[in-house]
């Protein structure tokens, strides 16, 4: 006590800062850190649970890059980074950008968008599925039949099953992101759309003169939240497939789909934690990409 009472103002500041960080850092050094180097060690060995670990130095990652499947899933994994993040953007911004402008029944309309993001993913991804089903089951096809339209195979087809997988994900995300985009609409000035329409701009202009320019924080965060959850995409790809994991082909399957089969199926937990080492560093080159944007800023 005596020797805290010596301190000068900013070291007594700096001793209760990271005396209130203490916390967090412990709970991340054992709940985050520990188990990431873990991974990364592992990825270095052979161990199937029950035996003993052995080294075998980058035989696994060597064995990885070597393996057809990692590169299909690889290119699946993107494709859902690729396809999904514009389009989840796009649709949001939209309709964010036009349901800041109503009035009536705005809380209402705003709480039915956000309500799929609170829903189960897995009741969610089985309500989808059972959509996609063929007659005389599935709503989708069923729909199509009475127009005389012929079946369309969502979860069969190399093409379409990924397409099918991606529809679910993007309307579950949806209105979070529109809640995001709405804080973001809301915390423009409204003395810049004052000052345009003064001087006769017209609408198109102000949105991408104004609008969008000062949205950039906003979607900067969106960007890079969303492009993580699409390259972690799991839940959905699961429980949509359940019957034929990763779909016709592996056409559907993404990176942590496999990580789950190498880890508890082949129980080769050496090969699975090299591909979450690959993983993490998609992830943390995507994170790096955010600060050079921010910092850009």
């Amino acid at each position: 006590m005596l020797g805290y009472r010596a301190l000068s103002i900013k070291q007594k500041q700096v001793v209760w800062a990271w005396g209130f960080l203490a916390l967090p850092v412990l709970f991340y050094s054992i709940i985050r850190f520990y188990p990431t180097f873990g991974a990364i060690v592992l990825s270095f060995q052979d161990w199937n649970l029950l035996g003993d670990k052995t080294w075998n130095g980058i035989e696994n990652y060597q064995k990885l890059f070597a393996d057809p499947v990692f590169w299909k899933v690889f290119s699946n994994t993107f494709l859902y980074l690729i396809i999904g993040t514009p389009l989840s953007l796009v649709f949001s911004f939209i309709v964010a950008y036009n349901l800041d402008k109503v009035r009536f029944m705005h809380g209402t309309i705003r709480a039915l968008y956000f309500l799929p993001f609170m829903t189960s993913t897995v009741a969610m991804a089985w309500l989808w599925r059972w959509f996609y089903q063929p007659v005389p089951i599935g709503l989708f096809n069923n729909m199509l039949a009475t127009m005389a339209i012929p079946q369309f195979p969502f979860l069969r087809s190399t093409f379409w099953a990924l397409p099918s997988i991606l529809a679910p994900a993007l309307w579950a995300g949806l209105g979070f992101q529109i809640i995001i985009f709405m804080a973001g609409l809301r915390a423009i000035p409204n003395t810049y759309y004052e000052a345009a329409r003064i001087d006769g701009v017209g609408p198109w202009t102000i949105l991408w003169e104004i609008t969008l320019p000062l949205l950039k924080p906003t979607i900067v965060f969106l960007v890079v939240f969303s492009s993580i959850g699409f390259l972690r995409i799991f839940d959905q790809v699961f429980n949509m497939t359940t019957n034929d994991p990763g779909g016709p082909l592996n056409s559907t399957k993404p990176l942590v789909l496999m990580i789950y089969d190498t880890a508890f199926n082949a129980f080769d937990m050496g090969y699975a934690a090299a591909q979450t080492v690959v993983l993490f560093t998609i992830l943390l080159v995507v994170s790096l990409v955010q600060l050079r944007i921010m910092r850009s800023r």
